[in-house]
């Protein structure tokens, strides 16, 4: 018996079905890389505006540095003790900061320009690509700000602590008689400040000393004084000093009074 191929498949009862996408996926898809695009836009309008805050001499200018200097020869003048305040711009170069920023830039400008880039040919798709990633690198390379996104608070402590500590021992602080130095460190691209004092002074003080200093000093940064903070800072290091270490006829200084203030 032969049957007829054609008759079975007409015969019987068939149907299809498919898959709608909802609406709102394709809404989404039409304004989620706009949404992308502002949203990356008002970050770097953010970044580009706060780039002042990043440079050390623009919030730390000769003038800012003439008060804070005469601050330091008067706090200086009635102890033996040292202070040395020290502003950098950053503690670290943090080169991995950059090479993140390149690839959000790159997964980014794919998104917002996905319908617009040449799929069917990859060596120019890998041109427009690898044009994305070098705004992104470039960005975090000269936009502090920008950087700054990219970097982990964590680390950000990591690094200015450990530059701290070098600082400290790099200036001679560490070397003085009666081990009574203390280092007043601001690092501007880190957010951060760091009080050290020490093994004569700390013992004598304690950590709750610095403790109160560093607010001291982190509460004229955020108004913009990084010169009004250090101040403060100078005061009361130099009261406790003068209270435990107070100046006496023939004492010397054994560390110049001096600020440093450099990029890193």
């Amino acid at each position: 018996m032969q049957f007829d191929a054609s008759q079975l498949r007409s015969s019987g009862a068939h149907a299809e079905w498919t898959t709608s996408t909802p609406t709102w996926a394709y809404a989404l898809a039409d304004i989620g890389p706009w949404i992308l695009a502002v949203v990356a836009g008002i970050a770097l309008a953010r970044a580009l505006l706060q780039t002042r805050r990043y440079r050390a001499l623009a919030v730390f200018d000769a003038t800012r540095q003439s008060a804070t200097h005469a601050a330091l020869i008067a706090a200086e003048a009635r102890t033996t003790g040292e202070i040395v305040p020290v502003v950098l711009e950053r503690s670290d170069r943090y080169p991995g900061a950059n090479w993140l920023s390149a690839l959000v830039a790159l997964i980014l400008g794919t998104l917002l320009l996905a319908p617009h880039l040449p799929w069917g040919a990859p060596y120019e798709l890998l041109c427009w690509q690898l044009g994305m990633a070098a705004v992104g690198f470039l960005l975090a390379l000269v936009v502090p700000g920008w950087k700054r996104m990219f970097i982990g608070e964590a680390r950000a402590s990591e690094m200015a602590e450990e530059q701290a500590i070098n600082e400290f021992h790099r200036l001679g602080l560490s070397q003085t008689s009666a081990r009574t130095g203390v280092l007043l460190f601001v690092s501007l691209l880190e957010r951060r400040v760091v009080v050290l004092g020490d093994a004569g002074i700390h013992a004598k003080v304690g950590d709750a000393h610095w403790d109160t200093t560093r607010s001291a000093i982190i509460d004229g940064v955020r108004k913009g004084c990084v010169d009004e903070g250090l101040i403060d800072g100078i005061r009361l290091c130099g009261a406790v000093l003068e209270q435990h270490f107070p100046w006496e006829h023939g004492d010397r200084n054994e560390l110049p009074d001096r600020i440093v203030v450099r990029r890193e």
